[in-house]
């Protein structure tokens, strides 16, 4: 009895075994077990997940709705695999494009050889509350193997991101170009979306025929032609400076400058993006100030001289005002001169008075044009000078005094020689 009691025990110590190998054994084929985050099963392995489609990741942020969620898999069996199906799990603010509540389901292509990637999409609504940030998710695929009944399921764990969106905007900080000059150009690259921008590179180059109705930048001379401009946050701006040449033939145009950008997105991936910044091309107005002196006119003493316009457009409004400097006691006065061309100089005249008792000699001025350009801009050009103020000539008083005095003696001289004469002539007739 005893025996039989020994070898009893030892029948079920060398059973126990063989059926906890069974019951692994079931656990296997049907994947993964009770958990779902057993990982024995080797069929297929777990690749990447993110918003886009397979060549193409978009950037995401809070609220969009309806957006492709690509997960990829490997099928690093032995053999095809065919019926793929599979059911996403995302955390709160995530769900279903046909409803909230809904199951998040995506079919891939009928079956994946062995060997090769596939790929399920899936179409997610963002909660606009939903943080720009990383995100753990899980994923169910069902597939069966060729040659074999039955369905497999496979879990996978994953994160992946709300990148936010970049959003670029090209401006101009001073739209206008003036002819016949060089001109500083600063363009501001402004990131108005959510999600960053890194390694941003800005080329422009000329019009090619077949989009030179659209660009004229082959007209102008362009200093430098790519700018490198580093990183750009959400939210915030980079500039880059251009120097640009505009002959005296182009004004009252338009340029447009096109703009080719490059940067990687929040993904990691280059983008390509085409911009035109327009400017504005206005004529030059370049005043200058000559022969300035003092002249005497009518017993009055005048400043005057010449404004010529070296430009190529009208200088519009334009007023001479003369003004005092250092020790000077000249008082300020200004004269309106209108219109100023290019064709030939205008004079201008100003009175001198001053303010007290004139002083005569060296007087240092200042003289200010200010008029506006063809955009209505006021532009001032100032003009220094040194301007001598000679006195009167002096009159002789002396000679006006004589003359007061012998004036009267030829009078009474006069007429006493006519009394004498008169008396004579009376006392003849009287004999």
């Amino acid at each position: 009895m005893i025996n039989l009691k020994i070898l009893f025990l030892l029948a079920i110590l060398f059973l126990i075994p063989l059926i906890t190998d069974n019951s692994f054994a079931q656990k296997k084929m049907g994947g993964f077990g009770d958990s779902p985050f057993e990982r024995e099963f080797g069929d297929v392995k777990f690749i990447d997940a993110y918003f886009g489609t397979l060549d193409n990741k978009v950037e995401v942020e809070p609220g969009d709705n309806n957006v492709p969620f690509t997960v990829v898999f490997a099928n690093v069996g032995t053999l095809d695999i065919t019926g793929i199906k599979g059911q996403l799990s995302l955390p709160l603010g995530f769900s279903a494009a046909n409803g909230q509540g809904s199951l998040i389901i995506g079919n891939s292509k009928s079956n994946s050889l062995a060997g090769e990637n596939f790929n399920l999409i899936f179409f997610v609504n963002i909660d606009k509350n939903v943080k720009i940030q990383q995100f753990p998710g899980t994923i169910k695929v069902d597939f069966s193997r060729l040659r074999e009944s039955g369905v497999r399921s496979v879990f996978s764990d994953f994160n992946f991101k709300v990148t936010g969106n970049s959003v670029i905007n090209v401006k101009s900080l001073n739209p206008f170009l003036t002819s016949l000059k060089l001109n500083d150009v600063v363009i501001e690259i402004e990131n108005s979306g959510t999600a960053p921008m890194s390694n941003v590179n800005i080329i422009s180059t000329p019009g090619t025929k077949e989009n030179s109705s659209e660009t004229n930048l082959e007209k102008v001379v362009v200093v430098g032609s790519n700018w490198d401009v580093g990183n750009i946050a959400p939210k915030s701006s980079r500039s880059l400076t251009a120097t640009v040449y505009v002959p005296g033939n182009l004004k009252e145009a338009t340029l447009r400058v096109p703009l080719t950008i490059t940067y990687f997105n929040a993904h990691g991936v280059q983008q390509t993006v085409d911009k035109i910044v327009n400017f504005y091309i206005r004529g030059l107005s370049d005043l200058k100030v000559y022969d300035v002196e003092v002249i005497e006119l009518s017993n009055k003493s005048m400043v005057i001289g010449e404004i010529i316009n070296e430009g190529n457009e009208i200088a519009l409004f334009s007023f001479v005002t003369l003004e005092p400097l250092a020790n000077s006691n000249i008082k300020k006065q200004t004269q309106f001169i209108d219109e100023i061309d290019t064709d030939s100089p205008v004079p201008f005249n100003i009175p001198i008075e001053f303010d007290g008792e004139p002083q005569y000699g060296k007087h240092e001025i200042k003289l200010t044009v200010r008029y506006k350009d063809s955009v209505r801009d006021e532009i001032l050009l100032i003009n220094n000078s040194t301007i001598f103020i000679n006195a009167p000539p002096v009159v002789d008083k002396s000679g006006n005094n004589l003359q007061l005095i012998i004036i009267p003696i030829v009078i009474t001289i006069g007429i006493g020689i006519y009394i004498i004469r008169r008396r004579k002539k009376s006392a003849i007739q009287t004999k």
